[in-house]
C-alpha cells in the first residue's frame, strides 16, 4: 500500500485573502446594525462604523492594490490572487456590502427612526412654510458666509477636492436678457463646485411640525436648496453631492531621507493630492455631471460608487447623542478601579507586593496614567522610558513626561511619527516633549515601533528597581475606555533588564547577548511563535494532551498559518479569537480538522492578544502587541511577555475560556468560509463582555459600585 503523500500546508487553496476576509469583518459590524435586539442608536452607530471602517480600508488597501497593479506587481498572494483579481473581487465585494448597508439605512433604520417620531429630511417637497423659512434663514446667516463656491473655466482649473471631504457638484448656465437670446443661442453650459464646510455640523435640527416630532435636515441639501444665490447671474441646471477618497498610503523612503520628522510632514500635505481612487455620486446625479466628474477627477468606472441615499454615513454617529432618546441606547458603563490597588496607596509598593493585571475597559486605566504621574514627582524616581503609538488628543501621559523632564529626570520616549492617521498627532506630541527636555526618538528607520512598554527607575533602600508596564494597547485614555486590553506592571527582575535592553537598542545600537523574558519582533518573536506551536505538535504525535488558545485582531501570516495548520494535522486542539482578518480557513480534512475560530463584535472593540500552550501540563501563557501578521512579526517593533505569576495565569485563562463560551457576540468560521452566529436555542446565554462588566463591579467594594449597564465602541482600530 503506498504510503499517504504528504500535504503541502502552504497551497492557495488551503488560505482566505486578507482583503476579502476584511470585507467579511467589515460585514459582521454591519450585522451588528440589522440585530433587532440591539438599541435603536446603537444600530445607527453601527452603521457609521461600517462606513468609517470602509473609508479606512480604501485609502489603504485598496490604494496599495492600485499601486501594485500600476508597477505590473505579479506575485500572487498566500490565497494565490494577483493583484488585479483582488480588485476585482473587491469591488465586487463592496459594492454588495454597500447596497446592504444603504437597504439597512433605507429600509429598517428610517421607519424605526419614524415610529420614534424623529425624522431626517429626505427632499424639499417635505419642509413645510415654517420650515423652508427656517431653512433659508439659517444658509443666510450661518452657512453662506462659510461657503466658497468655485466655478471651472479657461481661466479657472478644476480645484483641488480635498479627501474625504462632501461638496456639490452643479451645472450652470447664464442667465439670457432677452426672450429672443434664449430662443436662438445655445445654452453653453458650465461647471461649479463647492464644498461643504465641516466646520458646521452636518445634521441640523429644524422646527417640526408636531410638538413631540424631532425633525433634521442634512447641511448639504440645505446648501442644495439655496445654490442658486451663489451663482446669481447663472440658472443652475441640476446640482448634487459627491465625495472623493484618495489614496492616503505614504510612500517614505526611509534609507534616503536625512530629517524623518520634515519627510513626514512633507507627505502629509502630498496626501491631500493623492490619486482618487473612489467617487461615490448620489443615485440619480446627471449624466453629464458625472461625466465631468469622471473626466476632471481621473476616475474608473469600476471606482465610481452611485448611493441610494445621503453620502458618508458617519454623520450617524452625531445621531448617537441626541438628547431625551435615553430609552434607544445602551447605558453607559463606567470601567472600575483594580482590586489590588487600593486609593491612596503607593502604586509602587502595590507592584513590589506582586504583579499587577490590568484589563481594561472593565477596570479602569487611571493606574497606567497614575503609573507615570507619580513617577514624574517622585523625587527617587531616576529615569523614565516609554514608547508611545497612539495617545489621546490631551495626553494625560504627555504632560507627566513633560513634568518630569522639567523635575530634571532622565525621560526618553520613543513617539512612533508613522502610526498611520497618527502622524499629525504624534509630530505635535514629540515636538512638546523635546521643549520640555525630553530625549525624543522618532521612530526607526524601516520599522514602526508598536510595542507598549514603560521603563520607570527608582532608588531605593535596597538599590536600583526597575519597575515596568507592559500591555496590548496603546497608552491612550481615551480608546483605553472602549477598547478591550491587558497588560501587568511588574518589578520583576529579568523583565526589568530586558526592558532596558528595549530602549537601549530603540535610542542606540546596543542589542544584548541574551535576553530574560520578553520575545521582540522583529528579532526572533516570530521564531519562538513558531517553536511553541511545534511544541504543542510534538507533543500531539507522542500522544500527550496538545492544546493552543490565541486571540488577537488579525491571522493573516502564511508561515503561523502553516504551523497551526501542522499542529492541527498532528492532533492538537486550537481554538481561536480573532476579531478581524482571519486567513485561516477551517474543516479541511487533515488540514485544519481541529481548528475552530471566534470573532467577537460587540460593544467593545476587541483588541487585547493573549497566547495560551497547554505544554503537556506546564501551561505557558504569553500578552503582547503583536497580531499573526508579516508586518507585526517582521516589520515592526513588537514585545510578546510571559504571564509568570500563577494567580494571573488563571485570571487570564478565565478571559479565554469565557470568550470561548460567548455564544451572544461571537461569530464562528464555517468551512464555508462564512461567519455565523451560535444558535443560542436551550442555552445558557453568555455575553462575555457584559459578563467581565459584571464581574469588575462585583470585584470591589459596593460603595465604589458605578457600573450603570454597557457602552458602546466608537469605530474600529487604525492598527
Amino acid at each position: 500500500m503506498e504510503k499517504e503523500k504528504k500535504k503541502d500546508f502552504t497551497s492557495p487553496e488551503y488560505y482566505e485573502n486578507r482583503e476579502l476576509s476584511w470585507l467579511r469583518f467589515n460585514g459582521r459590524v454591519l450585522g451588528e446594525a440589522r440585530d433587532k435586539h440591539i438599541p435603536l442608536l446603537e444600530r445607527l452607530k453601527f452603521v457609521s462604523i461600517t462606513s468609517s471602517n470602509l473609508d479606512e480600508f480604501f485609502m489603504v488597501r485598496v490604494a496599495s492594490l492600485k499601486d501594485m497593479v500600476y508597477a505590473n506587481y505579479k506575485k500572487r498572494d498566500i490565497a494565490g490572487m494577483t493583484a488585479r483579481e483582488q480588485l476585482t473581487a473587491v469591488n465586487a465585494a463592496t459594492r454588495e456590502l454597500v447596497e446592504l448597508q444603504y437597504s439597512t439605512y433605507n429600509r429598517s433604520l428610517l421607519p424605526l427612526l419614524n415610529a420614534e417620531h424623529i425624522f431626517i429630511i429626505d427632499a424639499f417637497e417635505e419642509l413645510n412654510e415654517e420650515q423652508q423659512t427656517f431653512v433659508d434663514r439659517y444658509f443666510e446667516e450661518s452657512v453662506y458666509p462659510v461657503l466658497t463656491p468655485m466655478a471651472v473655466d479657461a481661466s479657472r482649473p478644476f480645484p483641488l477636492i480635498r479627501n474625504k471631504t462632501l461638496n456639490i457638484a452643479a451645472l450652470l448656465a447664464k442667465k439670457k436678457e432677452k426672450e429672443k437670446e434664449k430662443k436662438s443661442a445655445k445654452e453653453a453650459v458650465e461647471f461649479a463646485t463647492v464644498q461643504v464646510p465641516g466646520v458646521l455640523p452636518r445634521l441640523v435640527e429644524i422646527p417640526s411640525a408636531c410638538g413631540e416630532d424631532r425633525t433634521f435636515i442634512l447641511l448639504e441639501q440645505i446648501i442644495e436648496k439655496n445654490i442658486d444665490k451663489l451663482f446669481l447671474n447663472y440658472r443652475v441646471l441640476c446640482a448634487y453631492p459627491y465625495r472623493v477618497m484618495r489614496n492616503a498610503d505614504m510612500a517614505i523612503d526611509e534609507d534616503e531621507t536625512s530629517d524623518l520628522l520634515k519627510e513626514i510632514q512633507k507627505q502629509l500635505k502630498m496626501r491631500q493630492w493623492g490619486e482618487v481612487i473612489r467617487l461615490e455620486v448620489e443615485e440619480k446625479i446627471d449624466r453629464k455631471l458625472l461625466r465631468f466628474l469622471k473626466e476632471e477627477l481621473k476616475v474608473a468606472e469600476e471606482d465610481i460608487f452611485k448611493i441610494s441615499g445621503p453620502i458618508d454615513l458617519t454623520y450617524l454617529m452625531k445621531m448617537y447623542g441626541l438628547s431625551g432618546c435615553d430609552h434607544l441606547r445602551y447605558r453607559s458603563y463606567t470601567p472600575q478601579r483594580v482590586p489590588r490597588i487600593e486609593p491612596g496607596k503607593d502604586l509602587f509598593e502595590e507592584i513590589r507586593g506582586g504583579d499587577i493585571l490590568l484589563h481594561h475597559p472593565y477596570q479602569t486605566f487611571d493606574p497606567v496614567v497614575d503609573f507615570i504621574r507619580r513617577a514624574a514627582v517622585d523625587p527617587d524616581v531616576l529615569a523614565i522610558k516609554q514608547t508611545l503609538y497612539r495617545v489621546s488628543g490631551n495626553s494625560p501621559i504627555i504632560a507627566s513626561l513633560a513634568q518630569a523632564a522639567e523635575n530634571g529626570k532622565q525621560v526618553s520616549v520613543l513617539v512612533e511619527l508613522k502610526a498611520r492617521f497618527d502622524e499629525e498627532n504624534n509630530i505635535v506630541w514629540a515636538k512638546k516633549l523635546e521643549q520640555a527636555g525630553c530625549h525624543v526618538i522618532y521612530g526607526l528607520v524601516g520599522l514602526k515601533t508598536h510595542s507598549k512598554i514603560a521603563l520607570v527607575v527608582r532608588r531605593e533602600e535596597d538599590g536600583i528597581r526597575r519597575y515596568v508596564h507592559l500591555g496590548t494597547g496603546n497608552y491612550n485614555d481615551s480608546t483605553a475606555k472602549l477598547y478591550t486590553d491587558c497588560g501587568i506592571f511588574t518589578c520583576h527582575e529579568g523583565i526589568g533588564e530586558d526592558a532596558t535592553a528595549v530602549f537601549n537598542m530603540l535610542s542606540g545600537y546596543s542589542e544584548p547577548l541574551s535576553w530574560n523574558e520578553l520575545a521582540l519582533a522583529p528579532l526572533w518573536l516570530r521564531s519562538k511563535f513558531l517553536y511553541l506551536i511545534s511544541r504543542e505538535t510534538k507533543h500531539a504525535l507522542a500522544g500527550k494532551p496538545a492544546r493552543i488558545v490565541a486571540k488577537m485582531n488579525s491571522l493573516c501570516d502564511g508561515g503561523i498559518i502553516a504551523a497551526l495548520y501542522e499542529a492541527s494535522a498532528a492532533g492538537v486542539q486550537i481554538e481561536l479569537i480573532v476579531r478581524g482578518i482571519c486567513c485561516l480557513k477551517v474543516g479541511i480534512p487533515g488540514v485544519s480538522g481541529t481548528i475552530t475560530v471566534h470573532s467577537i463584535v460587540g460593544n467593545f472593540l476587541e483588541h487585547s492578544r493573549i497566547f495560551y500552550f497547554l505544554n503537556d501540563g506546564e501551561e505557558e501563557l504569553y500578552m503582547g502587541s503583536a497580531d499573526w501578521m508579516p508586518r507585526n512579526l517582521d516589520r515592526r517593533v513588537e514585545i510578546l511577555f510571559p504571564v509568570l505569576d500563577e494567580r494571573i495565569k488563571e485570571q487570564v485563562k478565565h478571559i479565554l475560556d469565557v470568550e470561548l463560551a460567548d455564544n451572544t457576540k461571537a461569530h464562528v468560521l464555517g468551512p464555508d468560509g462564512n461567519y455565523e452566529k451560535i444558535d443560542k436555542r436551550g442555552k445558557v446565554l453568555v455575553n462575555s463582555q457584559e459578563q467581565f462588566c459584571g464581574e469588575a463591579v462585583s470585584a470591589v467594594p459596593r460603595e465604589d459600585h458605578v457600573y450603570r449597564e454597557r457602552v458602546f465602541v466608537p469605530e474600529e482600530a487604525v492598527e
